[in-house]
């Protein structure tokens, strides 16, 4: 939602593309995610790497990437099942 919300909206591959990964990974958390859902994320992170006019662009595919390569295996059996085994409702505390 962060980076989706900060883009100043002057460059299309940024403008679109934050707000096309935040509606995938809304998706996915919702249990509503697809198994072409990956790559897709993955596709429009290539095409806002790189092409961005400022680092925004470039900030916001680095969690993205980081994470479905890290933990393809949780993504895959969230979009598979629907749900997350990782208990949710543990409040995050701001530092």
């Amino acid at each position: 939602h962060f980076f989706h919300h900060e883009s100043c909206g002057k460059c299309t591959p940024c403008r679109e593309g934050t707000g096309w990964m935040q509606k995938i990974v809304e998706r996915i958390e919702n249990g509503l995610g697809r198994p072409e859902d990956l790559e897709l994320l993955l596709d429009i992170c290539d095409n806002i790497t790189g092409k961005s006019l400022c680092a925004l662009g470039e900030f916001a595919t680095g969690p993205i990437i980081s994470s479905i390569k890290h933990f393809r295996d949780q993504y895959e059996e969230h979009i598979r099942t629907g749900t997350c085994r990782l208990k949710r409702g543990l409040d995050a505390i701001a530092v």
